[in-house]
């Protein structure tokens, strides 16, 4: 039988001291995610950290990958229109309205006014949604749970009333290419004017809770400063960018839809903190509320769709039970997908993540030859590696927050 030997409780404290002495000077290598609530989505952060303090991040991403730009190459371009649902599936609306327009471009198509203008108010509506889970989830991120409970709830009215236009919460797939699925419902214009009258007070009561709380005034500013050089080298954009400083927005420097019939103001910040990027979103707020108003009180008449499209935009389904001719386009048009030119295009525009864009390569007929999506999530994360190194461990949460990003939109 083996000898046993005891060991003294000195001996063990003598042999925990030289296996520390090992170690000093040693970083330790952890994973923040993919399954952990702090990266907002399956996220997943190689991290090397001294102590408290990162000094390596590596983000992991593709655990949500679909294969969204070969999908596109093997269905019409209607067909697609689901798919963009899924990117930023915050802002559904909005990413659908970009997708069409790329197509429409190359389709060389106009809309009709009443069109543009329902695309952007959707557009607007959709940015306050996405903006007001951004800041409610962010307070969540630094302590603050109250603010997520109003903003959720302001949130679930405009759900109410996304359901009431395209009979869908969540993934609305409204927009089609040529004009949207459906005109406006009697009365919803003036649903969408009492819920911004009853929203702007409430905004400012949840805003109040976070703009000057010391705990969160502590947690986010000089925490997480992007710099103008390095926001324009990543290649980040919308809030984010603009919370460092630079004016950039395509809703002002490349007006579509109509934008430059209205008045807003651009927010900026001053340090491209944390602190900036939450009072930047929190701006757009109120300034979409104020496009809002204006869509609607300057609302055209006029058809929802271009007319003159027979061949990419389905007809009306009286016309297809009544008529030969709309019946077989609208065969067509199922079957084969729109009639598309052959040719290139890109178009991009200001979600709330920031630019989108969509590059198709056609060949003509109903199917894409090829399609790349620009996700403005996947480019504000790649500056992580930069950004977090010589932060504390929990600043992390705030880091993540504070750049609001999705992950269906990164990974594709």
């Amino acid at each position: 039988m083996a000898e046993t030997k005891e060991i003294s409780i000195g001996d063990m404290g003598a042999r925990a001291g030289s296996y520390h002495d090992e170690l000093q000077g040693e970083d330790m290598e952890i994973n923040v995610g993919p399954s952990h609530p702090t990266t907002h989505g399956v996220l997943r952060l190689l991290m090397e950290l001294d102590g408290d303090i990162i000094t390596k991040c590596e983000p992991i991403v593709g655990y949500l990958h679909r294969g969204d730009e070969k999908i596109a190459e093997n269905m019409t371009y209607n067909q697609f229109v689901p798919y963009t649902d899924r990117l930023d599936y915050i802002a559904p609306l909005a990413n659908n309205v970009t997708y069409a327009m790329a197509v429409e471009q190359l389709a060389g198509l106009e809309l009709p006014p009443r069109c543009q203008a329902i695309r952007l108010l959707v557009t607007e509506l959709a940015r306050i949604s996405s903006h007001l889970l951004g800041i409610g989830v962010y307070g969540m991120d630094a302590g603050a749970w109250t603010p997520f409970m109003y903003t959720f709830t302001e949130r679930e009215k405009l759900y109410g009333l996304f359901e009431e236009l395209t009979g869908a919460r969540f993934t609305t797939s409204y927009t089609r290419i040529g004009g949207v699925a459906r005109d406006v419902p009697e009365g919803w214009l003036q649903r969408v004017l009492d819920f911004c009258d009853q929203h702007l007070p409430i905004l400012e009561e949840t805003t109040k809770l976070l703009t000057r709380n010391r705990i969160f005034m502590d947690r986010t500013e000089g925490v997480g400063v992007i710099s103008k050089e390095d926001a324009l080298a990543y290649g980040i954009t919308g809030p984010n960018l603009r919370a460092c400083g630079i004016d950039l927005d395509l809703r002002k420097d490349r007006p579509y839809l109509g934008y430059d019939q209205y008045e807003f103001d651009v927010p900026v910040g001053t340090t491209g903190d944390c602190y900036d990027r939450y009072l930047v979103r929190a701006e757009e707020v109120r300034q979409s509320i104020r496009i809002v108003r204006q869509v609607i009180k300057n609302f055209p008449d006029g058809a929802w769709y271009a007319e003159d499209a027979k061949k990419i935009y389905k007809p009306a389904k009286d016309k297809v039970l009544t008529s030969m001719e709309e019946l077989i386009q609208n065969f067509m048009i199922v079957t084969e997908g729109p009639r598309m030119p052959a040719g290139e295009v890109y178009f991009e525009a200001e979600n709330p993540k920031g630019i989108l864009g969509f590059f198709i390569v056609s060949k003509g007929g109903g199917v894409p030859y090829r399609m790349k999506i620009r996700s403005p999530s996947f480019c504000n994360l790649s500056i992580l590696p930069k950004l977090c190194p010589g932060s504390y461990l929990s600043d992390i949460t705030v880091l993540l927050g504070s750049l609001d990003f999705v992950m269906g939109e990164c990974d594709r």
